[in-house]
């Protein structure tokens, strides 16, 4: 008898889990459909041309439900809320200048994505592809086109946390040449050579020159803004508490999230733009935490991403610490505002 009751007991458990099996992949599917139905009230999507060299535009990552969530997307900039034209190419994390394009993917396989870097061309068409170690966060292409940065988690999955761990890639687009990792450069702090287990780097952003650029370091729970020599392969402390710097067109000012002591842990930044020159820094009026590598729209205005109801929107915020942020594109991610 008791035998008996114990299989009555577990077919009644293997009934019970093959019915949330079940409930949970109908749940999936269903979801999966809505993501490709596009929603009322959303932004107007059509398929058509979209290039890196058309002057005017923004390209960005649409995240409006539909069936071309997730594609390379382009309005013109002096219109980022109006239609959008769709390109069929689906990126996670996007970048681009002077005609060639960094687009980071995800690889779905049966039982785990993986995740590669693909350059682009001017026409959106693939001319190389690199293997990316993790998930990634993070993409920049050099002024001239001449290089290209990501970033990616390989532990870990939040900048808000401290156990984490990334890898900042950089490939000589011309030659293919490719540093998998920044960890491979020699680490100049206070004037002396650094070495340490713990060192991360992430956020790359380059000067115009094709030799410097500046990203973020952590070690020892703290982190600094490094300013690179591509030739020299070494990297410079410049400054403490800087993530995901963002060089202004200019290249005098750096905008980045800093840690706000306070704040909750889960959301613990805020944007501030640092001078180069005196080292000076400005907070922006943004009083919400951003998790985002902002870009200059132009000298005088950044660019950034919230979470929105879709996935994320973008705001726009002066870069001189007035003034106030505005929405100005729903469902929209990885800004790039081409052909200037």
């Amino acid at each position: 008898m008791i035998l008996r009751n114990r299989i009555l007991v577990l077919l009644a458990a293997l009934a019970a889990l093959a019915a949330i099996a079940v409930a949970s992949v109908l749940h999936a599917s269903a979801r999966a459909d809505r993501r490709d139905r596009a929603q009322p009230g959303g932004p107007r999507v059509t398929s058509g041309t979209v290039t890196l060299t058309t002057p005017g535009r923004m390209v960005f990552r649409n995240m409006a439900w539909g069936p071309h969530r997730d594609e390379l997307t382009t309005v013109p900039a002096t219109d980022p809320s109006g239609p959008r034209t769709a390109s069929g190419v689906k990126c996670l994390r996007f970048y681009a200048a002077s005609g060639t394009g960094v687009c980071l993917q995800a690889v779905h396989g049966a039982v785990s994505d993986t995740y590669r870097a693909v350059i682009l061309d001017a026409h959106l068409k693939e001319r190389a592809r690199y293997d990316v170690p993790g998930i990634p966060s993070r993409a920049r292409v050099s002024p001239t086109g001449h290089f290209a940065a990501w970033t990616a988690f390989v532990g870990g999955d939040s900048y808000a946390g401290t156990n984490f761990s990334t890898r900042a890639a950089i490939v000589d687009v011309r030659t293919g040449k490719l540093t998998p990792s920044l960890e491979a450069y020699r680490v100049l702090k206070d004037g002396r050579v650094y070495r340490a287990a713990d060192l991360n780097f992430w956020g790359v952003t380059f000067a115009r020159d094709d030799r410097t650029f500046y990203a973020t370091m952590a070690t020892k729970g703290r982190t600094y803004l490094v300013r690179g020599d591509l030739r020299a392969r070494t990297v410079t402390t410049l400054h403490p508490n800087v993530e995901c710097p963002s060089l202004s067109p200019d290249g005098n000012r750096i905008a980045f999230k800093k840690r706000v002591r306070g704040l909750p842990k889960d959301a613990p930044w805020r944007l501030y733009v640092l001078d180069l020159r005196t080292m000076r820094e400005t907070p922006l009026a943004e009083p919400r935490s951003v998790d985002d590598q902002a870009v200059w729209r132009d000298t005088h205005t950044l660019v950034y991403a919230l979470p929105g109801d879709y996935g994320a929107d973008l705001y726009t915020i002066p870069a001189d610490g007035k003034g106030k942020p505005r929405r100005i594109s729903t469902a929209a991610v990885s800004p790039v505002f081409v052909g200037r």
